[in-house]
Order: C-alpha cells, then sequence, then structure tokens
C-alpha cells in the first residue's frame, strides 16, 4: 500500500509538471518575446500576447498547490528550502510580479512606442529569470550541499553557496530553455499565417538544440554537483531504459518539427517535458533535501496528510474540469491577429 507521504509527494510531481507545461509555456513566450526580430517581430508580440492572455493567471494555480503541499505536508522541508534558498525564491517571486505586472501594463497603459518597449523589456526579462531561479532551486535541492539536522530542523548555509555553483545554474539555463521550446511548438498551431508559423518554427528548433546541449551538460556537472542524481539516473535498474525513451521521445519531436508536422510536435514535446520532470523526481526519490530530508522523515503527522488528500480529492473535482472548460473556450481555435492575417495573404501571393 502507497504510504500517505508517497501520495503527496506524487501530486507535487504532477502539479510541477503541470506547471512546467502552462505556465513554463507561459514564460517561454516571453522569452521569444524578448527575441522578436525582424519584419514581423510586431505580428511575433501579438502572437505571443494572444495566446498568452486568456490562461496566464490560471497557470500560476499548479505553482500554489506545490508550494501549500510543501508548507503544510513537509514542513521542516519548507523551512530549509525558504531559508537556505531564500535569495534565488525571492527573485523568482519578484520575476513573476514583474511579469504579470508589466503584461497588464503594455496592454493598457499609454500605447506610445516608448512605454511598451519599455513594458515589453520587464516583462521579457522577467519571463526569463523566473524560469531559471526556478530551476536553480530544484538544481540547488538536488545537490546535496544544503544539510538540515532532522531533529531540530537547523539549516547549515550561508545562504550563497548552495544556490550559487555550477550544476544549480545549469539546471536553470536547462529549464529556460524547456520553456523557451514549450512555447515555440505551441506558438506554431496559435496561427494560421505560414510566415509566423515558420518563425517559431526556426526558434523551436535552436530551442529543441539548446535543450539537448544543457542536458548533457547537466548531467556532466552532476557528477560533482549532485552525485545522488547521477547515481539515481545513471545506474538504477529503469535509468538507462528511461533515458533511452526520453531521448527518442525527443529526437522524434525534432524530426516533427523539422517536417512541420506540428500537431504532431504539440504531442510529442509536452511527452519529453513530461519524462525530463518526472524522471528527475524518480531520481531525487525519496529526498525531498538531499541528502538529510526524506519525504518520509519531514512529512506531518498521518492526520494532516489524510485530511489533505482528502482536500485534494475534493479540490480535483472541481478544478479539472474548469481548467478543461478555459481550454477548451480559450484554445479551442487558432488565433489570428490582424498583422498575422495580412502577413498570410502577403506571403501566399509571394509564393504563388
Amino acid at each position: 500500500m502507497l504510504s500517505l507521504e508517497f501520495c503527496i509527494a506524487g501530486v507535487m510531481l504532477i502539479s510541477l509538471i503541470i506547471y512546467m507545461l502552462t505556465g513554463g509555456a507561459d514564460f517561454g513566450g516571453g522569452i521569444w518575446d524578448l527575441f522578436a526580430t525582424g519584419r514581423r517581430a510586431k505580428a511575433q508580440r501579438a502572437l505571443i500576447t494572444e495566446a498568452i492572455a486568456p490562461i496566464w493567471e490560471a497557470n500560476h494555480v499548479w505553482l500554489i498547490v506545490i508550494v501549500v503541499l510543501l508548507f503544510v505536508a513537509f514542513p521542516v522541508a519548507f523551512a530549509a528550502i525558504s531559508t537556505a534558498l531564500h535569495i534565488p525564491l525571492t527573485l523568482m517571486l519578484i520575476g513573476i510580479v514583474l511579469r504579470g505586472s508589466a503584461f497588464v501594463f503594455r496592454t493598457y497603459d499609454v500605447q506610445s512606442d516608448t512605454i511598451h518597449r519599455r513594458w515589453s523589456r520587464v516583462f521579457a526579462v522577467a519571463s526569463a529569470i523566473t524560469p531559471i531561479m526556478l530551476g536553480i532551486t530544484l538544481g540547488a535541492v538536488a545537490s546535496g550541499t544544503i544539510r538540515v539536522d532532522v531533529a531540530s530542523g537547523q539549516v547549515d548555509t550561508d545562504f550563497i553557496s548552495a544556490w550559487f555553483a555550477p550544476f544549480p545554474f545549469a539546471i536553470g539555463f536547462f529549464t529556460l530553455t524547456l520553456c523557451a521550446l514549450l512555447a515555440a511548438v505551441y506558438l506554431t498551431l496559435e496561427t494560421e499565417d505560414l510566415a509566423l508559423r515558420e518563425d517559431f518554427r526556426h526558434r523551436a528548433l535552436i530551442a529543441a538544440v539548446s535543450v539537448g546541449a544543457m542536458a548533457g551538460l547537466s548531467f556532466i556537472l552532476s557528477t560533482e554537483g549532485a552525485p545522488a542524481i547521477r547515481r539515481g539516473l545513471g545506474s538504477t535498474p529503469w535509468s538507462i531504459p528511461f533515458q533511452v525513451l526520453t531521448g527518442a521521445v525527443a529526437l522524434w519531436a525534432i524530426w516533427t518539427i523539422w517536417k512541420r508536422q506540428f500537431r504532431l510536435a504539440r504531442i510529442l514535446v509536452p511527452i519529453q517535458v513530461t519524462l525530463i520532470v518526472f524522471g528527475w523526481g524518480l531520481a531525487q526519490y525519496p529526498f525531498l533535501v538531499t541528502p538529510d530530508l526524506t519525504f518520509a522523515n519531514t512529512a506531518a503527522s498521518d492526520t494532516v496528510l489524510r485530511s489533505m488528500l482528502i482536500i485534494l480529492g475534493v479540490g480535483g473535482v472541481l478544478l479539472v474540469p474548469a481548467f478543461w472548460y478555459l481550454y477548451a473556450v480559450f484554445k479551442g481555435t487558432p488565433q489570428r491577429t490582424k498583422e498575422s492575417s495580412e502577413q498570410h495573404d502577403t506571403y501566399e501571393n509571394n509564393s504563388g
């Protein structure tokens, strides 16, 4: 029978996966907003805005679920993480706030070029900083440099060295490339404009190669930076078949992007990201904060965990259909801006 803390840990991992697939793609949109170039730069930014606008606030629900579960179900681990990693966590939260504020102000502030560029810059930079800080936090938690006295909960930290190291930063930029890949692939189906699709197809290919490079670099750095993760990903019975599966899905996804099979790519890339995050969770388990805090030795009482699972069940019955309806309403058909429509006609005329 599965333990209560294992069930809570599973919900946290699933929530992290969903947050990456939804909120991570929103951050990726901000990254591509930063790199919007050429004569279609305005149309690219308009497409990103239309794609993100209806759903970006709701996607943060999954991050809130993770934080609340960590706080209530594993209070010792929450205290250790928030103490040792308060700098990257604070930067991540500032990035989330600035990104959301800039996105709104860019839409409703005075529509001059100067003000629009200012808010666009804040929106784009905050969209890049936030996933980097999220990845740095995950990398630091797995690195084994945060030492905690389980009995007293005392954290031995200088507030810097646990996260300001090569491996956490590699995971930070790995997370950034995953967000960029998701966004680029999603955006290929958010428009009917062939030229815009090609723009984001090229970006998706760049991001896919970057994901592979950062995955390799992270694995190399894990030898010294996170030996427990390295053992989990390199020497357990499931690790090699799992990595082969993940690599095969990644190569298949790149092939579909190259061949312009965008609908299939939009299925394969989320599967790829899911496998990456799930594999990290498997390699990390049973540690919540390596090497001192496990899910078992930091869990709250069974009464608390059991009550949380009941609440999660009831909440899921309400939340999942609501999200399904939200996406069905706003993501049922491709979005098409006036600019993209005009460029689509021009592109087809030139092609003809």
